[in-house]
């Protein structure tokens, strides 16, 4: 007769597990956090890029960022400046790799029209929220926005603040 036996999982010195942190979806490569916390978002859009083979290895390898990027409107074209994409050694070799070029954002005429007579007329500024992959294509989410004052800025972090001791009470509360 064949016995189980049932094993414990054992942890390295009775360590506690990690606590749980917000993971990035599977599908985003890059996020612009500083944006978040600096404008009020109106409109978003989704923008295909158009990327070199290079840039898209890269991308697989989690190896683009998006802190300082902006998006320049010109000649009835929109353009990702400021993202810098690290070019892997290997997948390199052949070309000479610049990680921080502008890169063209694919949009229709109709959203291009929506983005320049927000940003010509009203104050918008356009900027990039993140990078994400939808199937096989790499796409960029970016924003109609308009920026926060300080003030704005605390009362948003006030708010936050707020809504956590809410969470934390909610969760102590429910184990007694």
């Amino acid at each position: 007769m064949h016995q189980q036996i049932a094993r414990a999982r054992v942890t390295p010195y009775n360590a506690p597990p990690m606590a749980k942190q917000k993971k990035q979806s599977e599908n985003t490569i890059a996020l612009n956090k500083k944006a978040l916390h600096d404008y009020f978002i109106e409109t978003k859009f989704e923008a295909g890029l158009a990327l070199a083979g290079w840039e898209v290895k890269s991308m697989r390898a989690g190896k683009a960022q998006l802190t300082d990027s902006y998006v320049l409107l010109k000649n009835d074209e929109a353009w990702l400046m400021g993202c810098h994409i690290t070019p892997l050694t290997t997948a390199s070799t052949h070309v000479i790799a610049d990680p921080t070029r502008t890169r063209k954002l694919l949009l229709n005429k109709r959203e291009l029209e929506k983005l320049f007579g927000a940003v010509n007329q009203k104050g918008y500024t356009c900027v990039a929220l993140s990078i994400q992959w939808k199937a096989h294509l790499v796409k960029c989410t970016i924003a109609l926005v308009k920026g926060k004052k300080d003030f704005d800025k605390r009362h948003t972090e006030k708010a936050r603040d707020a809504d956590r001791e809410v969470q934390r009470a909610m969760r102590t509360k429910g184990k007694e």
